[in-house]
Formats: structure tokens, sequence, C-alpha cells
């Protein structure tokens, strides 16, 4: 699943010399099979919430301005798909060459917020890594972020123990420096297929050749 990011309307040069010069000059000109994630390039809106932070700050989505964000909703009692997909956030964020993994940060929102207190979700992300920051809100702004973004949630009826499940989707979403929506990530990517896609959006160039992952 991949699309074309940047579509350019130029007109027929004179010859290739100067087509190579453009080339070089832009340094980017990608092709359909450059993104390995859905492109969402203008189908989503760009990011913006107003929640609390795992400090139990409030938070929006330009205080993470200026660096690539992958967005996911979950809940820290999530038996098998948070973890897993936090896992291998990690992976590929830790895999970054050094100079490159701050310009990463992962963004993981609560949507159980009755059980997700600020000091338990700030436990549950520092365990995922630096590079992640712990959001949640009030069960409307959750609902209003949710369908921003054209997803759900859900809440199954409690157990004798008083637990209950949380129905959420699996998808990362990614924005770019400036927080506008531009790839969908769903479970199936592989963690290499991911970090690409990353150093293409922190570099800005879907030519860019990322380096190997580190042992």
């Amino acid at each position: 699943m991949s699309a074309r990011f940047w579509r350019q309307r130029t007109k027929a040069l004179p010859s290739i010399s100067v087509l190579v010069m453009s080339m070089l000059l832009t340094g980017c000109f990608g092709n359909d099979e450059d993104w390995h994630g859905k492109n969402i390039s203008g189908l989503m809106p760009e990011l913006e919430f107003d929640l609390m932070n795992s400090q139990g700050e409030p938070v929006s989505g330009s205080d993470y301005d200026g660096r690539v964000r992958m967005l996911f909703f979950g809940f820290t009692s999530c038996p098998d798909v948070c973890p897993t997909a936090l896992q291998k956030l990690n992976q590929v964020t830790s895999s970054l060459a050094p100079e490159l993994q701050d310009e990463v940060l992962t963004l993981f929102v609560s949507v159980d917020p009755q059980r997700d207190t600020p000091e338990r979700l700030a436990n549950y992300v520092d365990f995922f890594g630096d590079n992640i920051v712990g959001l949640t809100g009030t069960e409307p702004q959750l609902r209003e972020l949710a369908k921003r973004y054209r997803t759900t949630f859900g809440y199954d009826e409690p157990g004798p123990d008083g637990n209950y499940a949380v129905s959420h989707s699996s998808a990362i979403y990614v924005f770019d420096r400036d927080g506008s929506a531009r790839l969908l990530i769903r479970p199936g990517l592989k963690a290499e297929e991911i970090r690409h896609d990353l150093v293409a959006l922190i570099q800005d160039c879907l030519l860019y050749t990322s380096p190997s992952p580190r042992d």
C-alpha cells in the first residue's frame, strides 16, 4: 500500500542535463513504490488535540511540532495489541541512526481514562523507550479525537472482578514535522518497512537510504 507524496507539475525540459540538474537541486523525486505505509496525505486532518500528558499537564498537538509523530490509540491494560505495537515502534526508533532518534515521537493515547491515571500511564509508556508520550483525556475529548481520524473505541461489560476490555483501532497514524497526516501504518507492516518510511519523512526525501538496524 503505497502512493506518491509529491506530485510535481513541470513543463517538458529541453535537455537531459537540465532534468538531471533539477533533480539534484530538489533532492527528491519519489515514485509510487516509495512508501510502505498507506499514503493518507490530504485524506486526514492535521494533528490537533487538547489532552493531558502523563504528568497531568494539559497539552495540545502543537506542543510536539518539529518531529515526525506516530499517533496510536490504546490502553494500558491491553493484553496484546498495544504492547506488541509499542514494542515494534520502540524497535523501529531505537534502530534509527543516533542523530535521527530524537526526530521521532510516539504519542500513545489511552482511551481508558477511568483506569489510566497519569501515574499509571507514565509507568506504562516508560517501559517502551524514551521517545514516547502518554496522553489521555475525558471520554468526550477522546471520542472527538477518534472521530477526527475516522476511528472509534468501545468498552465491554465489566467482569466479576470489575475489569473490562476496551476495543480500539490497531492503526498508527504518522504525521510529519508540520503536523500534516502522511501515513497509516497497519499491524502487518514489518519494522524495517516502518523505519524506511520514518527516515524518508525525517529527511523529507523519499530517495534517502536508511541505515541498517543496529544489533
